[in-house]
């Protein structure tokens, strides 16, 4: 049960306006707060994200989902407010705005909840037995149009009773919003030459095991028994040149992940003339005050696991970076 009741803060705007707060993540409940923007009583989300267990754990880059008709949820429902808070929140409105705004927004949700339109006496009688669901947004979306799906009014939810909507949290909205928390490391690769090529010469390109390992984000929300983890994987990496005057290794530019977690193989001397695992050779220079950018894609398989055991696949990520290689022309001495 929440503590502490949220601002009522609503305009006549059509978008919700509450977003998570992903620094919540010490432990405890967040109390429901409202947010300026949009017509709905909106607040900022209880749901809390913890990586492998550390809540302190750094979020270095945003996944993009290999599906492009696949995204994390914008928004969503979830519990927010008891009978007498929501009571609260109308009255602390009428005390906002100016020109009488605020009395007259007041009386609107008066109407909904208090003269049995739907409701009546804000569901006083069942204090304990329920909350009103409001609606709140992913911060990582927050300019998303979806983010303008979650538009209904608070809307009451019995103690135990899972809401016929098909955006009401769940373990599935939980594993996907925590997809969107996977803090996956900057794809810096590892080469050899180390920012200079030449032409007709493989650079050898891997990744370190160490820093390509799985990473585990879970969601939850406090109070409900609501719990989901998702598990990215690093499986692959992908690299671009940065010109069709390049050859890669594999032909495919997909260099497979090896057993002991690391990606490619890094470059020793009597290596020289051996092809790389993982690696491109440059056919032409890219001139003495030019490079080009060589893009490395990393791909992670996504799963997710839930305490009321449901789980799968969600679309695999992607996340890449570029860098600049310098490719010179091998110099000879005529005699």
């Amino acid at each position: 049960m929440l503590t502490a009741i949220a601002a009522l803060l609503v305009t006549v705007q059509n978008a919700p306006a509450a977003w998570a707060d992903r620094t919540n993540t010490n432990g405890t409940s967040n109390d429901a707060s409202g947010k300026r923007n949009g017509r709905t009583i909106s607040v900022e989300t209880r749901v809390q994200t913890t990586v492998d267990g550390d809540s302190r754990s750094a979020k270095t880059g945003n996944l993009s989902s290999a599906d492009s008709n696949w995204t994390p949820p914008a928004c969503w429902y979830e519990p927010a407010f008891s009978p007498k808070e929501i009571e609260a929140t109308v009255t602390a409105w009428r005390k906002m705005g100016f020109l009488g705004i605020g009395d007259m927004i007041g009386g609107v949700f008066d109407s909904y909840y208090k003269d049995g339109k739907p409701y009546k006496d804000y569901n006083l009688d069942k204090q304990g037995e329920g909350m009103f669901w409001a609606a709140a947004v992913n911060p990582n979306r927050k300019d998303d149009p979806e983010a303008a799906a979650c538009d209904k009014l608070p809307f009451w939810v019995d103690e135990g009773t899972t809401p016929e909507e098909p955006l009401a949290v769940s373990p599935q909205v939980l594993a996907e919003y925590a997809y969107d928390e996977l803090p996956v490391p900057d794809t810096e690769i590892k080469s050899a030459p180390d920012g200079k090529s030449t032409v007709n010469l493989p650079t050898w390109i891997w990744l370190d095991r160490a820093k390509f390992k799985k990473i585990s984000v879970t969601a939850s929300l406090p109070g409900t028994g609501l719990s989901a983890t998702t598990t990215a994987e690093p499986v692959s990496l992908h690299i671009e040149p940065g010109t069709s005057d390049a050859e890669t290794s594999p032909a495919s530019g997909d260099c497979t992940i090896n057993d002991d977690g690391s990606i490619g193989e890094s470059y020793a001397k009597g290596k020289a003339n051996r092809t790389p695992p993982c690696g491109v050779t440059y056919l032409r220079s890219s001139g003495s005050d030019d490079a080009y950018e060589l893009k490395a894609t990393v791909t992670w398989n996504i799963t997710w696991t839930s305490t009321n055991g449901e789980g799968g696949d969600l679309p695999d990520g992607t996340f890449g970076t570029t860098q600049d290689v310098t490719v010179q022309e091998i110099q000879s001495i005529n005699r």
